[in-house]
C-alpha cells in the first residue's frame, strides 16, 4: 500500500511541477505576444484536447483554461505556420461576400482545386480570420479531426476588429455577427494585409524574436527570483578560515586519534598553522606519504599534542575533519551575483548536451519526468519551500534547454529565423520539417537515455 501511494505522490507533485513550469512558459509566449497585438485564440494548462474547463476573455478573446491532460500546457498563436499566399486574399474576400461558404464552392467560384480551397480556408482559419462552422445536421462537431464542409466570417465590430484584437467594440452601430456577410469595401489585398498584421508571421524579425525569447526567459526569471530569495531568506553556507575543526568524519584516522569538533589546530608537526589553507598545506605532505606525524591542538582553554597514526606508506586524500561552517545572508545585489553565477553553470551544463564529446555524460548526469517527480515528491515531504526551490532549479534548466538551436525548441525557431533573416526569404514548409523531424529524433534519443537512467536509478536500482 505504501509503495502504491509513493508512486501515486511521485506522480501527482511531478505533474504539478511540470505542468506549473509549462504553463509560467506559456504564459511568456501570451504576454509578448499580446504586447505586438498577435491574435491568440487558447491559452491552456494541460495538453490539447475537447474536454476542457475555460472562459472567453472579453477583452482579447483566449479561451483560458485547463484540459485534463496535465502535462504541460500551450498557446494557440496565431499564424505560426508556413503558408502560401497564393489564394488567400481571393478566399478571405468570398467569405467576406457571402458570410458562409463550403470549401467545395469557394473552389468553384476562384477556379481552383478543393484542396487549394481547403488550404486556403485552413489559413484564414489559423489567423482567426475566418472560423470552421460546424453543422450538427451533417454530424460535424469542435474536435473532429477533419475540416468541415462550410467555414464562415468571424464576428467583427464598426472597425473589422475580431474579438481577438483589442479594443473591439461589438456595441456600436456596424458590428456583425459570426456568418453574416460583411463584403469588402476596399481592395482585397490590403484587407489581407491587415489581417497578416495580427499573426505571428505578420509582424517583424525582432518582434517574432522577442514572442519566441519569452518563454524560456520567464522560466529563468522566475528561477532567477526564487533562488536570489532563497539566497537572502536561508542564507548560504560559508567556511571559516580559521584552523578550527568543524566536523570528524565516522570511521576516519581524525576520528581514531581523538580529534573532535571546536579543536584548533595551532602547529602540525614542526609548522605553525594560522588559517585552514595553511593547515591543508601542511598535512598534504604526510598524507601523501602515508607518515605519521603529530598535531598541537587548543581544546578547552589547554594545549594537547595529539598523534596522527595512519597507514604507514598508504597515501590518503582526506584526514578525516572539515572547517567550520557559518551562513551568511547575503543582501540583494549579493545574491543577485550569486544567482547569475549559478544560472552561468546551469547554462553551461545544458550547452554541453549539444557538444558530441559530452552529450553522453551531459544524459547519464540528467534526469527524466520520472525522476523529476521522484524528487518533487521527495521535496513536498520536506515542505513548501524545498518544493518551490525544486521547481526554480528545473525552471532554470528548462529555460536554457529551450534556448538550444534545435528545432522544435524555441531556439530552434529562433535559428530558423536567422537563417530566413540571412536567405532573406521564408523556408518552405517542407524544409522546416525536415528540419523539425532532426530535432525530435535528437530528443527521442535524449528521452529514450535518461529515462532508462531513471529507471535503474529509482525503480530497479
Amino acid at each position: 500500500m505504501s509503495g502504491a501511494l509513493s508512486v501515486l505522490s511521485a506522480v501527482f507533485w511531478g505533474l504539478t511541477v511540470l505542468s506549473l513550469l509549462v504553463f509560467i512558459h506559456e504564459a511568456g509566449h501570451y504576454a509578448a505576444a499580446r504586447a505586438f497585438g498577435v491574435r491568440v485564440t487558447e491559452f491552456m494548462l494541460g495538453l490539447p484536447c475537447r474536454w476542457r474547463l475555460s472562459r472567453k476573455s472579453r477583452k482579447v478573446g483566449t479561451e483560458i483554461g485547463v484540459t485534463p491532460i496535465l502535462l504541460g500546457g500551450y498557446n494557440r498563436i496565431c499564424g505560426m505556420e508556413p503558408y502560401e499566399e497564393k489564394n488567400l486574399a481571393n478566399a478571405l474576400a468570398c467569405v467576406q461576400k457571402h458570410g458562409r461558404i463550403e470549401a467545395k464552392a469557394l473552389a468553384e467560384e476562384l477556379k481552383i482545386s478543393e484542396d487549394e480551397a481547403t488550404a486556403a480556408l485552413a489559413t484564414l482559419c489559423d489567423w482567426a480570420s475566418i472560423r470552421p462552422f460546424y453543422n450538427p445536421d451533417l454530424g460535424e462537431k469542435p474536435g473532429q479531426s477533419e475540416w468541415p464542409a462550410a467555414f464562415e466570417t468571424q464576428a467583427r465590430d464598426a472597425c473589422g476588429l475580431t474579438e481577438y484584437d483589442r479594443g473591439h467594440d461589438f456595441s456600436r452601430e456596424g458590428a456583425t455577427k459570426a456568418g453574416a456577410a460583411r463584403p469588402l469595401d476596399g481592395d482585397a489585398g490590403v484587407f489581407l494585409s491587415q489581417e497578416r498584421g495580427r499573426t505571428y508571421l505578420g509582424t517583424g524579425f525582432f518582434k517574432r524574436l522577442v514572442m519566441l525569447v519569452a518563454g524560456p526567459l520567464v522560466n529563468i526569471l522566475f528561477a532567477f527570483v526564487v533562488v536570489a530569495g532563497a539566497f537572502m531568506v536561508t542564507g548560504v553556507s560559508v567556511a571559516s578560515t580559521e584552523p578550527v575543526v568543524g566536523a570528524v568524519t565516522e570511521g576516519s584516522y581524525a576520528q581514531a586519534c581523538g580529534l573532535a569538533a571546536g579543536d584548533r589546530i595551532e602547529r602540525v608537526g614542526d609548522t605553525e598553522v594560522g588559517s585552514w589553507s595553511t593547515l591543508v598545506a601542511a598535512m598534504k605532505p604526510y598524507l601523501e606519504g602515508g607518515v605519521d606525524f603529530t598535531m598541537l591542538i587548543e581544546r578547552d582553554g589547554s594545549e594537547v599534542e595529539v598523534n596522527i597514526d595512519l597507514s604507514d606508506g598508504e597515501a590518503t586524500d582526506v584526514l578525516g575533519i572539515s572547517s567550520q561552517v557559518s551562513i551568511y545572508h547575503p543582501n540583494l545585489a549579493e545574491a543577485a551575483g550569486l544567482t547569475v553565477r549559478y544560472g552561468q553553470s546551469v547554462a553551461s551544463y545544458v550547452i554541453k548536451l549539444i557538444i558530441p564529446q559530452e552529450t553522453m555524460e551531459v544524459l547519464n548526469q540528467s534526469t527524466s519526468i520520472v525522476g523529476i517527480s521522484v524528487m518533487a515528491s521527495q521535496a513536498a515531504q520536506i515542505g513548501v519551500s524545498s518544493l518551490v526551490l525544486l521547481a526554480a532549479s528545473i525552471s532554470m534548466s528548462l529555460g536554457f534547454m529551450n534556448l538550444l538551436p534545435i528545432p522544435p525548441l524555441d531556439g530552434g525557431k529562433i535559428l530558423i529565423e536567422v537563417i530566413q533573416l540571412i536567405i532573406r526569404r521564408q523556408l518552405s514548409f517542407k524544409v522546416q520539417n525536415a528540419i523539425s523531424y532532426v530535432g525530435l529524433a535528437f530528443f527521442v534519443f535524449v528521452f529514450v537515455v535518461v529515462l532508462k537512467n531513471d529507471i535503474f536509478r529509482y525503480v530497479i536500482g
